[in-house]
């Protein structure tokens, strides 16, 4: 019998089936998600001036507007897995608290985010650049994503929350929505048409913020229409601090495995700026494109996750088992067609930004050598999902600081000197990736064959 509601499908629809049904539009959603950066730096890049000033000022705003989202997503992925566990036992009660408190985090989160997009920009810019242009830009660029900064963050709170209900399409829908409106908006501020003043980079920025602000609404607007399992009281808003920490129990190996990719960017940018500027905007540039590809997989995970929770929270070892074999499976089938399609399109895909010369020569580079690591990556963020849906919140914190630090910043560091004492050597950079991952990938098998 076909599945009467969301719920009846998380417990009875056959694992494969369910998680390309949710896995999809979630997929869909990062997708959409990554576009955000990658637009502006398009836009940005061909701008009649500065145009690579400016894309090297998107490249050292990224770690804060990555820590952002880390934040935003790693609270809604404890949201949740916390939440679908608590539907899958059947405690609606307790699922409206954690939906309350939720949104109440979602606002210190804002908060803090106001706070440092005030008074932390301009010194956190000065520590990666000394070049006055490029430091203007990115200054003007980042304190408006970081003050205008509600819309990311309670999308991240309101998506997941689409998301542990089985409704993943809607959160596609208004991922996708904001996207569209960035996209539009991108040309129309940064060059100015239609009347509309040309504002460049700020441009870029507000077109950002408004798409993300359109994203929520949406997804605000979903929640409200159909999560009808869940009560919206403002007593729920109240905080429990034993829902809190359950959340970030789950969800703080999430949000350090998110900053974790802000620390590192920030890290290499500082790094490879020893060897020169241009090697920092191809890392930034190549950075962004691959997102289309990882976060396709942070997006399965997103499926894995509330899946395997579901099935624990039922005590269903098989639907737990079989969660993981497929999760496995979609991931690496994803890295394959990334890699594949990456590698045939290096060329065209930096010519798309207006690059040329030196710099040009090291993002194509970057494609082909880093692409690499996505055999591996993809296994290991798939094993994150595993382990946040096990309650091994641990497990997946290792997998993180493997592959996102404890492996790349020494070897970056290592083979940036051998480069500046050769510059011949230059693709020795692109390397750290594979490397790590590939460690990385062995660590994390050891840890699963322990559970």
């Amino acid at each position: 019998m076909k599945p009467q509601n969301a719920m009846d499908r998380m417990r009875t629809m056959p694992v494969p089936q369910l998680m390309l049904a949710m896995g999809i539009p979630m997929i869909l959603s990062m997708a959409f998600q990554a576009l955000y950066n990658i637009v502006d730096s398009a836009f940005v890049s061909n701008m009649a001036s500065g145009g690579e000033a400016g894309l090297n000022a998107l490249t050292l705003a990224f770690p804060v507007q990555m820590l952002m989202v880390a934040v935003a997503i790693g609270t809604g992925v404890g949201t949740n897995a916390l939440l679908a566990r608590s539907l899958g036992a059947g405690n609606l009660k307790k699922a409206s608290r954690i939906t309350g408190n939720a949104i109440f985090l979602g606002l210190i989160i804002t908060g803090l985010c106001m706070l440092f997009g005030h008074f932390g920009v301009p010194t956190y810019i000065a520590t990666q650049t000394a070049n006055p242009q490029i430091s203007e830009m990115a200054v003007s660029y980042l304190q408006i994503c970081c003050v205008v900064s509600f819309g990311i963050v309670f999308f991240g709170i309101f998506e997941k929350l689409l998301q542990a209900t089985g409704r993943s399409t809607y959160s596609t829908i208004a991922q996708i929505t904001g996207a569209v409106v960035n996209i539009i908006l991108d040309p129309i501020m940064i060059y100015g048409l239609f009347g509309i003043p040309a504002t460049g980079i700020i441009g870029a920025a507000w077109a950002t913020v408004i798409g993300q602000i359109a994203s929520f609404l949406l997804a605000l607007l979903f929640h409200l229409k159909h999560n009808k399992e869940l009560k919206n009281n403002l007593q729920d808003l109240r905080p429990d601090w034993h829902i809190l920490r359950q959340i970030y129990a789950i969800g703080l190996p999430a949000i350090i495995s998110q900053a974790l990719m802000s620390v590192m960017t920030y890290a290499l940018n500082i790094i490879f700026v020893g060897i020169s500027e241009s090697v920092v905007t191809a890392y930034g540039l190549y950075y962004k494109i691959q997102q289309f590809i990882l976060f396709a997989a942070f997006g399965l995970r997103d499926a894995i996750t509330p899946i395997i929770s579901f099935s624990h929270g039922m005590h269903n070892t098989t639907r737990v088992r079989e969660g993981i074999k497929y999760g496995m499976l979609y991931t690496l089938a994803i890295m394959v067609l990334g890699l594949t399609i990456l590698e045939i399109s290096a060329v065209p895909l930096s010519q798309v930004f207006g690059l040329s010369g030196e710099t040009q020569d090291l993002c194509i580079q970057a494609i082909h050598i880093v692409s690499i690591s996505f055999l591996f990556a993809g296994p290991n963020i798939a094993f994150q999902g595993v382990f946040q849906a096990l309650d091994s919140g641990l497990d997946s914190l290792i997998i993180s600081v493997c592959r996102q630090f404890l492996f790349v910043i020494p070897l970056a560091w290592i083979f940036t000197h051998i480069v500046i004492a050769n510059p011949q050597a230059v693709q020795l950079i692109w390397t750290v990736f594979p490397i790590a991952e590939f460690i990385t990938l062995g660590i994390a098998c050891i840890l699963l064959k322990r559970k």
